[in-house]
């Protein structure tokens, strides 16, 4: 995407706080591994902007202005919400910010008016919510201060964590990092679930929900060879041990450069910072304009209201 649209990559700092709180240096200390983990698969710093989210406060008062747009049970109907409820907290427990962390998305999304934006088969939900407050935004305002998003899913819109239970997330550890060793990367594969009736080599299994074929559906590049092995899987006579061996070969082949590039950038974390420093600057600017116009929109900028007055008062 990054070759064909003007790219802001949000590092989400300030989401990652709603349950994170009481931690905070471990959302603060992630900042840089994320943008690190972003530059080490590609991201082109000179065509993609990377951005610190708590660093934009500007964000912040468009989604408390967007709180007041949406209703708690719609925020509350959203099924990603419902999904990371259920993993995270007992209903009573869940802090408010984690409950509207969707309005949240919705102000990072329009700050920027973006018309394109990447995200999985989960976050659908997430972009319809958008929808629904920016059209609600202009028609109550009465102007087309923002545009509607289009979600773009890539062809696997969802990665399972290796546990097979949800999508990969680091707080429920069921990923494999991009800075793993040939060692981490062998043992996560080992973990993965697969089917759990195929018992014996014999038996025939079950290619669907089982983590390790989504994974090769993503990586494999031998695409016929898969589907040979899947077949010799459902009837029968194929281990899951073979089919882990070809998983693991092929994720240390995509790992190991990633790696490699990671520890080049560890060793110059000022690279890194820079980048991070650069982005949020350019980001900065775009958000404060579109603040503004949401402020003259509403009638609460106030500095040009009150300079209009002081102006006809001399006359």
């Amino acid at each position: 995407m990054q070759e064909n649209y003007n790219q802001y990559i949000l590092i989400a700092d300030m989401q990652a706080l709603t349950d994170n709180a009481e931690k905070p240096e471990k959302v603060s200390q992630n900042v840089l591994e994320v943008a690190t983990d972003y530059l080490a698969v590609g991201i082109d710093p000179e065509k993609s902007k990377f951005v610190v989210q708590s660093q934009l406060p500007d964000i912040a008062l468009l989604s408390m202005i967007f709180s007041n747009l949406i209703s708690v049970a719609r925020v509350g109907r959203n099924p990603t919400v419902k999904e990371e409820l259920n993993q995270k907290w007992i209903k009573h427990d869940v802090p408010l910010g984690f409950f509207s962390y969707p309005v949240s998305q919705a102000a990072d999304i329009a700050a920027f008016k973006a018309s394109i934006v990447p995200v999985g088969q989960d976050q659908l939900p997430m972009i319809e919510l958008t929808n629904e407050i920016v059209k609600k935004f202009n028609r109550i305002y009465g102007r087309e201060v923002f545009v509607e998003a289009t979600a773009i899913v890539p062809k696997i819109g969802r990665l399972p964590g290796i546990d097979g239970k949800a999508k990969m997330s680091k707080s429920l550890g069921n990923v494999i990092n991009l800075k793993a060793e040939p060692k981490e990367i062998e043992k996560a594969v080992k973990m993965m679930f697969a089917d759990p009736h195929h018992i014996h080599i014999e038996d025939p299994g079950k290619v669907e929900g089982n983590v390790v074929f989504a994974y090769l559906d993503v990586f494999d590049p031998e695409k016929e060879k898969l589907e040979e092995l899947k077949a010799n899987y459902v009837r029968g006579g194929l281990g899951d041990g073979v089919v882990k061996n070809r998983l693991n070969g092929i994720l240390q082949e995509v790992i190991a450069p990633i790696r490699a590039e990671r520890k080049r950038l560890e060793r110059d974390p000022g690279e890194v910072i820079r980048v991070v420093q650069e982005g949020t600057l350019k980001a900065k600017e775009v958000v404060r304009a579109t603040l503004q116009e949401v402020k003259s929109v509403i009638g609460i900028d106030y500095n040009s209201i009150w300079s209009k007055s002081r102006d006809r008062k001399r006359r």
